[in-house]
């Protein structure tokens, strides 16, 4: 099975709704305040899958915290709003990621809000630069996707998130509503390593998808398409010449970074 079993538990509806809640509270604040964030993680599959978004609570997807893209121009006005939300900062973080990353602890309610500058950098690296804009409330869905897809150690509640997009959404080659497999495909055209853990880890969802006892055969079979068309689309963009010098070295030279959990 998947590794670990990071973010899945049993979560009733009055501990779901805190954080959704909160999470409005946030956006609302942010959009007042001309505050650009976007939202990532959990939260955000749920918000952009409206019909197949209660999946998580039935698979024992659970939420643990509050994700956000965001730009670091906004840096300064984040801290400010989250500190008169009710938020303490933990400017350690802050400063040991170089500003890439902030994190903020409501003591009041127990919640934790991370934030994402400028991209989303674990195992491989992937970029908001001028996509925050193209989607709302939440990242681009190709974003959404890679979030998933460039974990090399994958978790179980990735892939119930990943099975949710699929479910939920067409692949295309716009944002509108629409998971833009183009994009997803360009960017691992260029990078050997993201494309070697995207396409491991679609395999990995598509066989997992039928162990669900909550999905039915319809729904496992619309997961292993749309799977099998990602695959292809990716694999049919034309590589640069970078990815196919690293291409043949393989596996035989680690081809992604190892995350160490904050």
């Amino acid at each position: 099975m998947t590794q670990g079993s990071i973010g899945m538990g049993e979560q009733d509806r009055t501990e779901r709704e805190k954080f959704e809640n909160e999470l409005k509270r946030i956006l609302q604040a942010s959009d007042q305040a001309g505050i650009l964030l976007r939202v990532i993680g959990s939260l955000a599959f749920q918000m952009h899958c409206p019909e197949y978004g209660y999946l998580q609570a039935a698979m024992g997807r659970a939420y643990t915290d509050i994700d956000f893209g965001a730009y670091s121009r906004q840096n300064k006005q984040i801290s400010d709003l989250m500190s008169t939300l009710g938020y303490q900062e933990n400017r350690e973080v802050f400063i040991a990621s170089e500003g890439d990353r902030a994190i903020f602890d409501n003591p009041g309610s127990g919640l934790h809000v991370d934030i994402f500058y400028e991209k989303l950098d674990f195992c491989h690296t992937i970029y908001w630069k001028d996509r925050l804009e193209v989607d709302s409330p939440t990242i681009p869905l190709a974003e959404l996707l890679l979030e998933k897809m460039q974990i090399v150690q994958i978790n179980e509640k990735d892939v119930i998130d990943t099975i949710m997009l699929f479910l939920e959404h067409a692949l295309g080659e716009t944002d509108q509503n629409t998971i833009n497999i183009k994009r997803v495909a360009e960017l691992c055209a260029n990078d050997w390593g993201l494309w070697r853990t995207t396409t491991m880890n679609l395999d990995k969802v598509k066989q997992l998808a039928h162990g669900y006892a909550q999905l039915s055969q319809d729904q496992k079979s619309v997961v292993e398409t749309k799977v099998n068309e990602s695959t292809e689309r990716i694999n049919a963009e034309p590589k640069s010449l970078a990815w196919r010098l690293r291409d043949r070295v393989g596996d035989r030279v680690k081809w992604y970074k190892d995350v160490d959990e904050v």
